[in-house]
């Protein structure tokens, strides 16, 4: 029965997605951090938006270990994204970005085993980010603890790139909004949490070490656009306004002293 149980978790075919463009300092550490993963079943799909600093010869040299690589001009990350969950094929999906690295190498072995249950639609766990130039330095802790329908309003998300999804979910309630620019995993978080109303589930452990220095807050230009999308997109989910974008900022602040 036991043998049977573990056959049974490690049939779970997860779908990991990597959008990038112009990382070749980064990237290689990212598709490594992928490839060490202890889950026997990952499809792992690389969209390269046309890179032009030598990205490409990177991913190339990975390309007979990759489950797909797409290079080619695109409209931004989240179109990016979209392509990836478009050719995916895994029951489970999530995205890993071209700075960033996995824990651990059992990441996806923890997101497996959550999945157990067939009624959990999402799993999500802690995020930690680091130096661009030294990742054992953390500057900011996200520790995201247990949703509750309440949250929402409250500014609360998961970190998104911990955010493993079922395909069925994609399926029903779509793909990124790729009218917004900088927020749209904010949009889809909020979708799939208040309209579509999926059970999401919470590991208490710190799944990936993410670079500082976001597409989002390069610049006050960026910050502010960035705000002005996390209202819209508040409002068009009718989750809250001003309120609960000054608490989702404002509750960060303990990010950067929690250990």
């Amino acid at each position: 029965m036991i043998t049977f149980w573990v056959l049974k978790l490690d049939s779970i075919k997860i779908s990991v997605i990597t959008a990038v463009y112009n990382s070749k300092y980064t990237v290689a550490q990212a598709i490594d951090s992928v490839l060490h993963q202890s889950h026997p079943h990952v499809e792992y799909i690389v969209i390269d938006g046309a890179s032009t600093d030598g990205t490409l010869a990177i991913l190339e040299s990975y390309r007979s270990r990759l489950g797909l690589l797409i290079s080619e001009d695109d409209k931004g990350i989240y179109d990016a994204l979209n392509k990836g969950i478009k050719n995916s094929t895994g029951e489970v999906i999530g995205f890993l970005n071209a700075d960033d690295i996995f824990e651990d190498c059992e990441v996806l072995s923890k997101i497996a085993t959550a999945f157990r249950d067939p009624t959990v639609d999402a799993v999500y766990g802690d995020l930690i980010y680091v130096r661009r130039d030294d990742l054992s330095r953390v500057v900011r802790y996200w520790k995201s603890g247990s949703y509750s329908n309440n949250l929402l309003s409250l500014g609360w998300m998961p970190p998104h790139p911990t955010l493993y999804v079922r395909r069925s979910v994609y399926k029903l309630l779509g793909s990124f909004d790729t009218r917004y620019r900088i927020s749209a995993d904010y949009d889809i978080i909020l979708r799939f949490l208040s309209s579509g109303k999926i059970r999401i589930v919470y590991v208490p452990e710190i799944l990936v070490r993410m670079r500082v220095g976001g597409v989002s807050n390069r610049s006050i230009k960026m910050i502010f656009r960035k705000s002005l999308e996390d209202l819209t997109i508040l409002r068009a989910n009718k989750i809250g306004g001003i309120k609960t974008l000054f608490l989702k900022n404002f509750t960060k602040l303990s990010q950067f002293f929690m250990k």
